[in-house]
């Protein structure tokens, strides 16, 4: 089946993200000389506007570069629990589960992994970059379809504060596609870090950078959420936000058929992907047909087992003893794929092979999807240069509390966090949540270099390695890999809370064939029918380059207002 769109291709840059004013943010930053790194931040800080309903400019943002000498690392914007918040609170007071609200608050790091980024990589100053998202939350931008289906969706959850009503729902109704959606007060917040580093411009770029960087963890921003923390009865302090770095880690490397996947790490789903890759290839994919049964009950199976080793084993390595080596090891990927029945879906969570980490499920849920709280974008960009960046932010504005006069949802990531602190992704005071934002790169046998990733809660990993292999294995081209329809397995306990599972559901969108739905269904796999194109299936973005013809292909995902540029 053709493309609908084609796949853009450049000799100079290209980017690609969720939302085509971001696209265009990037773009001009680099056409005005601008690095990926400088063109990331933009298009990511304008996502945080352009995407309101699932990406916060206080959210989450991990971030993965790739600079043109090769060097790989990820900057893991991911912040921690409030070291005040008490060890067992939702068990003792809120009878186990994660409230809505300002409980569920870990420190926000988007704007310092943005401001990272620029202070290790970038040329530009944060004011540079953030115009654009200024400009998109002050004059305003054009409802479109999925976030007016999004608000609409959680009208109910919107309205259970006041504030949150007023922005999303003006007049007291959905807003309507078409009509122009306005953030002041988001626009004053992101003024106010401009003019702060403005005001010591004179003083140098790295003084700049970190007067917005106090502005928002130790200026008036940190004091109005802090204060409206406490005002709520949440534990976020001053000295958490003072205290907060994004650590820059190295990414998590495999190797397959000649490539190199990098993902960031076990604080987040990184290694899922990781694993799944490895799992179907010892598993075997040569003679397959795309989307034939047999290759997505394989397709399945493998992401069960890779979903049951982050269950059981993956949290935030600073707390928790995660064993990557061995999850990743060819003994282990043996014994996933041997314990495969090609004939039959697995019922439920496949075993726990490794001998670490407390095996713990959630009871099945009877609703016909998971609910997904927090919402994700995605943006990958190469320049001139050859530098790349793949960053995937993050944060519904629906689960909490929108802190008045400021239009900032801070972070809620805590949702991702288990209340039973025994879990490996069990909450505690300083932990990170076990998040699933997760932006990947490749890079290719052939020299080059391919950022990619797509929002999607738990799909995140399992659309990425179907486009994955639509590239490197069956040979599609770009934007034909990203929308060639997809399938998700629900076969373990959700991320976000309330953890829902779902031992034999696997949705498929409408494109499959019947006849394939049928010959799954006979298997065991409980079929989802998902429409023909469904947001839910992820919204993949990627740049690739071609170093032997000479050029950059960028694809993006029609499922959302995703567009890519290129020259």
């Amino acid at each position: 089946m053709p493309a609908s769109r084609p796949t853009i291709c450049g000799t100079t840059h290209a980017v690609s993200a969720g939302h085509y004013l971001a696209a265009a943010a990037g773009f001009s930053v680099l056409e005005g000389g601008g690095n990926a790194v400088d063109a990331a931040c933009a298009a990511g800080i304008a996502l945080g506007v352009l995407h309101p309903d699932i990406v916060s400019i206080g959210g989450v943002a991990p971030i993965m570069i790739r600079l043109a000498d090769g060097r790989v690392e990820t900057i893991a914007g991911l912040g921690p629990w409030p070291m005040s918040i008490p060890r067992d609170l939702f068990r003792e007071r809120h009878g186990g589960k994660m409230p809505p609200g300002v409980l569920r608050t870990v420190v926000p790091a988007a704007p310092d992994a943005w401001i990272t980024a620029l202070r290790r990589h970038g040329t530009m100053g944060f004011g540079d970059v953030a115009k654009f998202a200024l400009r998109f939350a002050e004059d305003g931008f054009a409802v479109y379809d999925v976030l007016a289906k999004n608000i609409a969706k959680n009208e109910a959850a919107y309205r259970r504060w006041d504030y949150n009503a007023a922005i999303f729902l003006p007049g007291g109704k959905v807003p309507e596609v078409g009509r122009k959606f306005v953030q002041s007060d988001l626009a004053k917040s992101l003024r106010y870090m401009i003019e702060q580093e403005r005001a010591v411009a004179s003083t140098g770029r790295e003084a700049g950078l970190q007067a917005a960087h106090d502005a928002f963890y130790r200026g008036d921003l940190a004091r109005e959420i802090t204060a409206f923390q406490a005002r709520e009865g949440g534990y976020l302090t001053m000295e958490d936000m003072a205290a907060y770095r994004s650590p820059v880690e190295p990414a998590l490397r495999v190797d397959w058929r000649g490539h190199a996947l990098y993902t960031c790490g076990p604080w987040c789903q990184g290694p899922t992907l990781a694993e799944a890759l490895l799992l179907v290839e010892r598993a075997g994919l040569d003679g397959l047909a795309h989307n034939s049964p047999e290759y997505l009950h394989l397709l399945t199976e493998c992401l069960k087992g890779a979903f049951a080793d982050r269950e059981y084993h993956v949290g935030d390595p600073r707390f928790v003893d995660v064993p990557i080596a061995e999850m990743l090891s060819p003994a282990h990927v043996a014994r996933r794929v041997a314990a495969i029945d090609p004939r039959r879906a697995h019922p439920g969570m496949p075993e726990r092979l490794i001998g670490v980490g407390p095996a713990v499920t959630d009871p099945a849920s009877q609703e016909p999807e998971p609910p997904i709280e927090a919402g994700t974008s995605y943006v990958c960009v190469v320049d001139r240069w050859g530098n790349a960046v793949s960053a995937t932010p993050s944060d519904g504005s629906w689960t909490g509390p929108l802190v008045p006069g400021t239009g900032l949802m801070v972070s809620g990531r805590g949702s991702q966090n288990r209340v039973d602190p025994a879990h490996p992704a069990g909450y505690a005071p300083g932990k990170r949540p076990r998040l699933t934002p997760s932006p990947a790169l490749v890079e290719l046998a052939d020299g080059g270099v391919m950022p990619f990733g797509t929002p999607g809660n738990d799909v995140q990993p399992q659309a990425m390695l179907q486009v994955l292999l639509n590239l490197l294995h069956f040979g599609m081209e770009a934007q034909e890999a990203v929308e060639a329809p997809r399938i998700a397995t629900y076969a373990f306990p959700a991320s976000s809370a309330p953890h829902d599972y779902f031992p034999a559901r696997l949705s498929l969108e409408g494109r499959i064939a019947s006849e394939v739905r049928a010959a799954l269904a006979e298997r065991g796999h409980l079929i989802a029918e998902w429409p023909d194109w469904t947001a839910v299936a992820g919204c993949v973005e990627l740049v690739r380059t071609d170093p032997a013809g000479g050029l950059i292909r960028a694809a993006a995902d029609p499922r959302r207002p995703a567009y890519a540029i290129a020259i």
